[in-house]
């Protein structure tokens, strides 16, 4: 299946646009932040492959290694058509490297992608709504990117949620990225919404996978890459987490065509 194919079969109504994404580590210190880190190279080397374009907004890091949390965007045609594909619970297993007696670990970590909203559509956002802090954006280890206060954190109140940029250097930059990453929020949030509503009149009890395990990547007793969503397994494993996922994204996609999703 072509590259065309695939895109063909993205008709939602913003698949074009380009992707914000989020990662969390789990539950597991040092193991699920490190998991973390695995996810974000992987879907960073996967948006290289495509020629897309990415910037990360906003970092966590562990405090002995991997990353708490991430946000990034991802901007190529449908980036967020492939990357919708993906959201849930990522599970690794393996045997620690941070685990003296040689032990095998089960993490988590999850992934989720929102479109970045085009301009011409309109999201209400009151002023009174929004608490804006600003603080020193920082990397690993504590040092400060900067000496100045330029990062923005945003709290919309009556939802609870969070956003925040340190990227750029200026703060009237990162708070323009964050109030963009703010829309797409409340936009899905709206839209996920109006879904449980009809879903809730309807009869129809089809498995939502928000939220769910997607996808196990076993890398102890043996090497293998399994789907659960869709049954396709990749032996491969080092490919995969070398940012090769596409077959994944394929059988998905050919999963809700045949749902009738």
């Amino acid at each position: 299946m072509t590259r065309f194919e695939i895109e063909r079969m993205l008709g939602g109504e913003h698949d074009k646009d380009n992707a914000i994404v989020y990662i969390n580590a789990g539950a597991g210190g040092t193991e699920a932040q490190d998991w973390a880190e695995m996810l974000l190279r992987m879907y960073l080397r996967w948006a290289e492959r495509k020629g897309f374009e990415t910037q990360i907004v906003d970092i966590l890091h562990g405090e002995e290694a991997g990353i708490k949390n991430v946000t990034f965007l991802v901007k190529g045609p449908y980036a967020y058509g492939y990357l919708k594909c993906e959201n849930g619970i990522h599970r690794l297993v393996r045997i620690s490297p941070f685990d003296a007696s040689n032990r095998r670990h089960t993490s988590f970590a999850s992934f989720y992608a929102y479109p970045e909203l085009p301009e011409d559509i309109v999201v209400e956002i009151r002023d009174e709504d929004l608490r804006i802090d600003t603080y020193r954006s920082s990397g690993p280890g504590g040092q400060h990117v900067n000496k100045t206060e330029s990062a923005v954190r945003i709290t919309h109140i009556p939802t609870g949620i969070v956003v925040q940029c340190q990227n750029e250097r200026s703060q009237h930059k990162n708070k323009a990225i964050a109030m963009a990453i703010l829309r797409s929020r409340l936009y899905e949030l709206e839209k996920k919404k109006k879904e449980e509503k009809i879903k809730a009149l309807s009869q129809d009890k089809k498995e939502i996978a928000w939220g769910s395990q997607i996808r196990s990547y076993i890398l102890h007793p043996y090497k293998l890459v399994k789907d659960h969503r869709t049954k396709v397994e990749v032996y491969n494993a080092e490919e995969v987490l070398d940012g090769k996922i596409d077959e994944f994204i394929k059988a998905y996609l050919l999963h809700l065509t045949f749902k009738g999703n």
